[in-house]
């Protein structure tokens, strides 16, 4: 079973994803984050369809302490940010958490 990309965020952060193709996503205006967001990040961790969730670095900070604590322990789906200035070592972490590896590691021989 192949799993999906779920994208959720503002309309201007999702459009681009969904033009792209992908089809799972999640659209909670800015002026909503605060009340909205925590419930559309839970509708894609309980997809079972959905391997990586998708979200502006940003949104993080609108997340109840719960739910922002779910999203970053979670394996499957996996959470990758964009934006905000994570940099490579955001990424970095993200992967390794995502495989369980760090594939930047250095060999220290």
């Amino acid at each position: 079973m192949s799993q999906e990309i779920a994208v959720v965020g503002s309309p201007e952060f999702t459009t681009g994803f969904r033009l792209a193709g992908v089809r799972k996503f999640e659209t909670v205006p800015d002026e909503n984050k605060d009340e909205q967001l925590d419930e559309a990040v839970r509708s894609a961790l309980g997809d079972d369809d959905v391997g990586i969730i998708v979200m502006h670095n940003d949104d993080l900070e609108h997340l109840s302490r719960t739910v922002r604590e779910d999203v970053e322990t979670s394996i499957e789906p996996t959470l990758v940010t964009l934006g905000g200035g994570a940099g490579a070592g955001g990424l970095r972490d993200q992967i390794k958490r995502a495989i369980g590896i760090d594939l930047m590691e250095e060999d220290e021989s």
